[in-house]
C-alpha cells in the first residue's frame, strides 16, 4: 500500500491523476503557469467534472455514456468489466493495480478528458495533452415552433372593437388610405353593416378622385419664355436699347433660354435649313450646333460693320450669308458641339451693347449682305427675324414648345419684309421669273403712284401695306389698287422665311391673279440660307 500511495502521489504531481475532489489533478497540471491562469483552468475543469456541459437531455454524454461514465454495454471508459477486472482479468482493487490508483471507494474511473487528464493542444485545460481528443460535441437540433404545439401568432391583428363615432371619424382617413392596418380592417368591417357610413365612404372616395386631375401638374415648358418676354417688355434696361434693336435683343434671349434647357446630345440633333430659290424650295442638312454657327457667322456681318471682331478665322469667298456659313463650317475640324453657344452669346451681347451706347444715330450705318445692303436699323430687325425662324427649327427638332415673337416685334419684321418686296419683285422680273406688267403703258417715275397690291396682315403684328407693282421707286396708292391679299402674320413670316411654299400659303385673294402670284413668290424669295 505504501508503494501504491507513493506512486499515486507521484502520478498526481505530474497532473495525470485525480484526487478525491479533483483538485490534485488541477494543481499538478500546468503548475508552472501563474496563479491567475491556473485558477481559470481550474474553474473550467470543475465545470467539466460536474457534468454540466456537453450532455444530452437524459444526462448522457454525446458519446453515449451515462453519468457514471459507463458504456451502454456495461463497460467503463477504459474497457473494464463491471466486476472490477480489466480485459486481462486482473483485479483493479487489489495491490496489483496496473495504474497505481488508490482504492478509495469514492474515487472515479480515470477519464482521459476529465479534470487533470489530457487536453487538446490549446484547449481550455492548458498545454498539450497525453492522449487523443474525442470527437467534437455537436448540439442536438432544436425543435421548430410548429412542433411544440403552441399556437402561431396571427398575421394580421384582429380589428379593435371601436365605437361607432370613432369609426365614423376615420372615414376621411380611410378614403385617403391613411389609416393604420387595424383601423382599416375595423372601418371596412363596419361599412358592411352600417349603410349610413357606407354612403358617406362612397362620397369621400369620389371626392378623393377629384383631387387627382388627369392632366399633368408639371410646369408648362413655355412658362419660362412668357416670363422672359414679360420682363423684357416691362423692365427698362439700365442703358436704353434703341427700338429697332429690341426685337434682336428679345429673340436672342429667347433662343438662349431654349439652348439652356436642352441636353448635350440634343446639340447633335439633325436640323434642315430651308429657303426658297427660283421656283422651288431648297434645304441643307446640319445640326443644332450648326444652326448656332450659322447665326454666329451671319451676325458677324453686323459685327464687322460696327467695328467688332469677325468670328471667321479665315475669310469667306464672298461676303454673303451662305459663303460665310460654309467657311465657318469648313474651319471646324471636328463636329460642332454646344461650345459654339459661348461665342454666339458673347457676340450677340456685344452687338446690343454697342448699338445701345451708340444710340439711334448709329441706325444709318450700312451693313453689306453681298448682293444688297441694309441700314443698321433694318439689319438688326433682319437678324431678329432669322434668330426667331431658326429657333423654331431647333425647337421642332428637339420637340420644344416655342411661340412667335411679341406682337410689336413681329410688326417690325413684317414691315421690313413688306418694304423689301418691290425690290425683290423687280429682281425676279429681270431674271425672267416674273412676267412684265400687262397693263403698263408707260414707265412710272420715281415717287409717282402706280399699280398697287394691298397686303393685309391679320392677327399678331398685323396691319396693311400697299405694295407698288410697276417699279421699286413707285409709291403704293389705294387709287391704283389692282389686287388684295390677306394672310396671317405668322403665316406671312414663314412664307418670307421659305418654310411655306407660295402656292400653299393660306391667303385670301382678290383681284389680279398674276399680280398676286408675283407678290407671293417675291415674298418667298426674301428667304436665304
Amino acid at each position: 500500500m505504501t508503494g501504491d500511495a507513493d506512486r499515486f502521489e507521484a502520478h498526481g504531481e505530474h497532473g495525470e491523476g485525480a484526487g478525491h475532489d479533483g483538485t490534485a489533478g488541477r494543481r499538478g497540471y500546468g503548475a508552472h503557469e501563474d496563479d491567475e491562469e491556473h485558477g481559470s483552468r481550474g474553474v473550467e475543469s470543475a465545470g467539466e467534472e460536474d457534468g454540466t456541459e456537453g450532455k444530452g437531455p437524459e444526462g448522457k454524454d454525446p458519446e453515449g455514456k451515462d453519468p457514471e461514465g459507463k458504456d451502454p454495454e456495461g463497460k467503463d471508459p477504459e474497457g473494464k468489466d463491471p466486476e472490477g477486472k480489466d480485459p486481462e482479468g486482473k483485479d483493479v482493487d487489489g495491490p496489483g493495480r496496473p495504474h497505481g490508483r488508490p482504492s478509495d471507494p469514492h474515487s472515479r474511473p480515470h477519464d482521459p478528458n476529465g479534470p487533470g487528464g489530457p487536453r487538446e493542444p490549446g484547449g481550455p485545460g492548458g498545454g498539450g495533452g497525453h492522449g487523443e481528443a474525442g470527437p467534437p460535441r455537436i448540439p442536438l437540433p432544436r425543435a421548430p415552433v410548429e412542433d411544440t404545439g403552441l399556437p402561431l401568432p396571427d398575421a394580421v391583428p384582429a380589428p379593435p372593437g371601436l365605437p361607432h363615432p370613432v369609426l365614423k371619424s376615420l372615414l376621411g382617413a380611410w378614403a385617403l388610405a391613411a389609416c393604420a392596418p387595424e383601423e382599416t380592417a375595423a372601418v371596412e368591417d363596419h361599412l358592411g353593416v352600417c349603410g349610413t357610413c357606407a354612403e358617406e365612404a362612397l362620397r369621400l372616395r369620389a371626392a378623393v378622385g377629384l383631387l387627382h386631375p388627369t392632366e399633368s401638374l408639371d410646369v408648362d415648358p413655355g412658362l419660362r419664355t412668357r416670363v422672359l418676354e414679360s420682363c423684357l417688355g416691362r423692365r427698362p434696361p439700365r442703358i436704353p436699347v434703341p427700338g429697332w434693336a429690341t426685337p434682336y435683343d428679345a429673340e436672342v434671349a429667347r433662343l438662349d433660354a431654349l439652348l439652356q434647357d436642352i441636353g448635350d446630345a440634343d446639340w447633335h440633333t439633325p436640323v434642315r435649313l430651308r429657303w426658297f430659290r427660283g421656283e422651288g424650295t431648297t434645304s441643307r442638312r446640319t445640326t443644332v450646333a450648326g444652326i448656332i454657327a450659322h447665326l454666329l457667322s451671319v451676325d458677324g456681318l453686323v459685327a464687322v460693320a460696327l467695328g467688332l471682331d469677325d468670328p471667321l478665322e479665315t475669310p469667306a469667298e464672298a461676303p454673303t450669308p451662305q459663303a460665310r456659313t460654309e467657311a465657318y463650317w469648313r474651319a471646324s475640324r471636328f463636329p460642332l458641339t454646344r461650345a459654339v453657344r459661348g461665342p454666339w452669346r458673347e457676340q450677340s451681347h456685344g452687338l446690343v451693347r454697342t448699338v445701345s451706347f451708340a444710340g439711334d444715330g448709329s441706325g444709318g450705318l450700312t451693313v453689306p449682305y453681298g448682293g444688297f445692303e441694309l441700314p443698321l436699323r433694318d439689319a438688326m430687325v433682319d437678324r431678329a427675324f432669322e434668330c426667331w425662324i431658326h429657333a423654331e427649327d431647333i425647337a421642332e427638332a428637339v420637340d420644344y414648345p416655342y411661340g412667335p415673337p411679341a406682337p410689336r416685334h413681329l410688326h417690325r419684321m413684317i414691315d421690313l419684309a413688306a418694304r423689301m418686296l418691290p425690290a425683290v419683285l423687280s429682281e425676279r422680273r429681270r431674271a425672267g421669273l416674273a412676267g412684265p406688267p400687262r397693263q403698263v403703258r408707260h414707265l412710272v417715275t420715281a415717287g409717282a403712284p402706280g399699280r398697287s397690291l394691298r397686303l393685309e396682315i391679320e392677327g399678331l403684328g398685323g396691319g396693311e401695306w400697299l405694295i407698288p407693282l410697276d417699279s421699286p421707286a413707285a409709291v403704293g396708292s389705294a387709287a391704283h389698287e389692282v389686287a388684295h391679299v390677306a394672310l396671317d402674320g405668322v403665316e406671312f413670316c414663314r412664307l418670307a422665311a421659305g418654310h411655306v411654299p407660295p402656292q400653299e400659303a393660306a391667303a385670301g385673294q382678290d383681284g389680279d391673279r398674276e399680280a398676286i402670284r408675283d407678290v407671293l413668290y417675291a415674298a418667298a424669295s426674301l428667304s436665304r440660307m
